[in-house]
């Protein structure tokens, strides 16, 4: 690393498995300065969360001296690859969205499906139109949906955005998901994707044996996959394995100076979906990042 790293350290709250009030106080207890949340369902379902609701957790996370790096907004299923379930989805996309402002960020990460190969095919059209409008929303709030990167190479998913009116759906970049199911290099996606990366993941990894992304993303047609059964298939499975920072094979001196040289400056958010100790893997991965300054 030829300079010290700037950008601030995030924790998925839910990866302490304990709840969004006590995740937030051990986010701030292993050292973290901002989080994210799903805001899907339960208690941070936006639904669920009146403005009286809204105002009281920004300032109970402003309390602690956190910031939101971003909300995730993974609908799960098959993103948005079916056009009849699209409608229902976009819209509470855009709940999440509007909640995300309200506590105080402009991003929400989320899975958008595998973009197919073939831009003539029926999945590829619906997909095109859900982010499209998703994108016109976010870009008139001065916001982004930010694409989960591992479905697919960065340089298909760059063609994929390419086709977008705006850049309001952008790049959430994880390094972990990109080398445990494409075998793509971190490195290269991130120059690839230099102008659409909003928010990161850091997270590591290696790969076992070539997998079909389908059969971990799921695909149109495919059985509906979920966090869960990603993260079951990552905790030790015969086709690749999630595994504590600096352990996998992302290469993160070259990651993070990847990350440097394209003047990316937002969060770095740490993410553990598996291991029977997240919170001392978090901790462990906080001081990994800290070391980079």
């Amino acid at each position: 690393m030829s300079n010290p790293l700037i950008n601030k350290i995030g924790v998925i709250v839910d990866s302490f498995g304990v709840g969004v009030r006590e995740g937030l106080l051990k986010a701030k207890d292993v050292g973290a300065e901002g989080v994210q949340i799903y805001a899907v369902s339960g208690e941070m379902d936006p639904a669920n969360l009146d403005q009286a609701a809204r105002r009281e957790l920004r300032g109970y996370i402003g309390g602690l001296g956190l910031d939101i790096a971003a909300l995730c907004g993974d609908l799960g299923g098959h993103g948005f690859q079916d056009a009849a379930a699209n409608p229902a989805k976009i819209e509470k996309s855009k709940r999440i969205l509007d909640l995300a402002v309200e506590l105080g960020t402009d991003v929400v990460t989320t899975h958008i499906g595998i973009v197919p190969d073939d831009r003539n095919s029926a999945v590829y059209a619906a997909m095109q139109s859900a982010c499209e409008e998703l994108g016109q929303y976010a870009k008139s709030m001065n916001a982004y949906f930010a694409i989960e990167t591992g479905p697919e190479p960065a340089a298909h998913l760059k063609s994929f955005l390419d086709t977008l009116g705006t850049n309001g759906v952008s790049v959430n970049f994880d390094p972990a998901n990109m080398v445990m199911v494409t075998g793509d290099d971190p490195v290269q996606g991130v120059i690839t994707l230099k102008d659409y990366i909003v928010h990161t993941h850091v997270k590591d990894g290696k790969r076992l044996r070539v997998v079909d992304p389908r059969q971990v993303y799921g695909f149109l047609g495919y059985e509906k996959m979920s966090h869960e059964h990603i993260a079951e298939m990552a905790s030790g499975g015969p086709d690749f394995a999630e595994l504590p920072l600096g352990e996998g094979v992302v290469d993160f001196d070259a990651y993070f100076a990847a990350l440097q040289s394209i003047g990316y400056k937002g969060y770095l958010t740490i993410e553990r979906e598996v291991g029977h100790q997240p919170e001392e893997d978090i901790r462990k991965a906080v001081a990994f990042i800290k070391r980079y300054r």
